[in-house]
């Protein structure tokens, strides 16, 4: 911890003390920077349920999260598994219709299995939604008188995990806001943090200097594989994540957005290539490959910013930096979510729903040094429990679709 520390401190503006700092451990060793009531829905036709028995907790720390889908599927399975076992969760409520095939025991079960109270509520044997709700609500009670009694224990560097993520970008986010989530991460980095990027559907153009960055050379043709096959898969689809926002805003082309979207990796070696719900092996900086596997089958799945957020989550991440130009205000139901802003005039308009105004270093007032600074500053902040902007405002957004993927290569997270 005092390297770290080290490195984090020379010539630091920092907001906040690193040794504030404190989390709460789990049985496999990770710690979580909150200690949330998760209430799960495994169908759409048990949403509203669901919905009712959190309702009146939302200020509590209960988070409503779900997958609608009654077909089975591997991908939600896997990555409710991992949202539900994620570090910041201390209790899980899961709530089935009853008819849906989604293998709610065996959820249960691998819930069990991590150390953390976990309830299974059937609503065709529960009696219907009256008494689900009933039920479901005292044990949620329960649950949250449990987890503000719950010890915490100090967090280093070395215990962080956080994803970074673009939406609404405009002309300035790869000029001010994205390079200052890069000089943060680098700092992260070297401190012993785990860090993660994704979006290789805004990386097109890019991918040779990704992979000039990586571990190895194999890594590196795995990164440029993963950026090719979402170039073929938007052509497919017929359209990308280059729409009429950003160029409202002032970006031209996919490419120049794709520059600012690596903006935010910063400088750093690249560890390892993930899919959504796997988690990083050891410290250091990695790319998130969000794009589905195979061909085009379950229409857009990946224009979504909260469902790749969700991914990151699932991957391990405690916190998102999450830059906007046009003025995003999502949260997410499971990791805060830190803001930054690349412009002035947005911050203003915003400035309850934004953490960071990046737009100083275009008024010429602060460096991309400074800013990263103060991002730093706002990450340590968040991990000594300072709730984030979103987090205040009661955001909880989520979403979680059919998707598929297959297992990773061994050249994907080289040793």
């Amino acid at each position: 911890m005092s390297e770290a520390r080290d490195v984090i401190r020379p010539g630091a503006r920092l907001r906040a003390d690193p040794g504030a700092m404190r989390g709460y451990v789990r049985a496999d060793g990770r710690k979580g920077i909150r200690n949330f009531v998760v209430v799960a829905y495994l169908v759409e036709c048990a949403h509203h349920v669901a919905r009712k028995i959190a309702a009146p907790f939302e200020e509590q720390g209960v988070q409503l999260i779900g997958f609608p889908g009654c077909y089975p599927s591997a991908y939600g399975h896997d990555m409710l598994e991992a949202l539900c076992t994620h570090p910041n969760v201390g209790a899980v409520l899961l709530v089935s219709l009853g008819c849906e095939e989604f293998r709610r025991s065996a959820l249960r079960d691998a819930i069990a299995a991590s150390g953390r109270p976990v309830r299974l509520m059937v609503i065709q044997e529960e009696g219907g939604t009256a008494s689900t709700v009933a039920a479901g609500r005292a044990f949620v009670a329960a649950e949250l008188r449990a987890a503000a009694a719950a010890p915490t224990t100090p967090l280093t560097f070395g215990d962080l995990v956080i994803g970074t993520k673009c939406g609404g970008s405009d002309g300035l986010s790869g000029v001010t806001a994205n390079p200052a989530v890069g000089a943060a991460f680098d700092r992260l980095v070297d401190a012993g943090a785990t860090l993660m990027f994704e979006e290789t559907c805004e990386l097109i153009g890019c991918e040779e200097h990704i992979a000039g960055r990586a571990a190895t050379p194999e890594l590196g043709a795995e990164i440029i594989a993963a950026v090719k096959k979402a170039d073929r898969y938007y052509r497919d689809l017929g359209h990308g994540s280059f729409g009429g926002g950003n160029i409202k805003h002032g970006l031209s082309t996919i490419e120049e957005k794709s520059l600012g979207a690596y903006a935010k990796s910063g400088s750093r070696t690249i560890s390892g290539l993930l899919k959504p719900g796997v988690r990083a092996p050891h410290p250091g900086l990695y790319l998130l490959d969000t794009v589905n596997d195979g061909p085009v089958r379950y229409g857009i799945p990946n224009i979504n910013d909260n469902q790749t957020v969700t991914e990151m989550v699932a991957s391990g991440a405690q916190m998102i930096v999450f830059t906007t130009g046009a003025g995003s205000v999502v949260g997410q139901a499971i990791a805060p979510v830190i803001k930054v802003v690349s412009n002035s005039r947005v911050f203003q308009r915003l400035a309850d729903d934004m953490d960071i105004n990046a737009g100083t270093i275009a008024d010429g007032a602060e460096t991309i040094a400074d800013v990263g600074e103060r991002i730093l500053g706002r990450v340590i902040e968040t991990a000594s429990g300072t709730p984030t902007r979103s987090e205040a405002l009661g955001h909880q957004e989520f979403v979680l679709t059919y998707k598929t993927y297959e297992p990773l290569g061994p050249a994907c997270l080289p040793i």
